[in-house]
């Protein structure tokens, strides 16, 4: 079965530390955990009137693909209490969301947001990871 690299970005405001502890040490039991960039904080996007995010990303290596994947990811945020309210930038335990699959960028807010690119790109970096210019996509 081929396995994926795939980039993770990773967010909480939500006892963050905690969150994105817990969702590292579950990726690295059930997948295989490759890498983590450094966390930092954040002020919210959109809706503002909630506490800092941490922010990240890990890279890891996977054999689901990406159908499978993502609703992996959502099953993680379930066991870590997320729980999608009305408001969609809003306060969460934790937020996964596939950025980086195979040295292709896949998720809008790479391009969009600082918080999503910079440890996204640490990653990219550190593992010399390739990523096809948007005309290759």
């Amino acid at each position: 079965m081929k396995k994926h690299q795939v980039i993770i970005a990773v967010g909480s405001n939500i006892e963050p530390e905690r969150h994105v502890s817990e969702a590292g040490r579950i990726l690295e039991a059930e997948q295989r955990l490759i890498g983590r960039s450094a966390f930092r904080r954040t002020t919210p996007v959109g809706f503002t009137d909630q506490a800092d995010f941490l922010n990240g990303a890990f890279l890891i290596e996977t054999d689901l693909d990406p159908v499978a994947l993502k609703a992996y990811l959502k099953e993680v945020e379930q066991r870590l209490g997320r729980v999608r309210g009305p408001i969609r930038s809003g306060p969460r335990t934790i937020d996964l969301d596939i950025t980086v699959w195979d040295g292709q960028i896949v998720h809008e807010d790479y391009h969009a947001h600082s918080h999503t690119r910079i440890p996204v790109d640490e990653l990219l970096h550190r593992f010399q990871i390739s990523v096809a210019s948007e005309s290759e996509s």
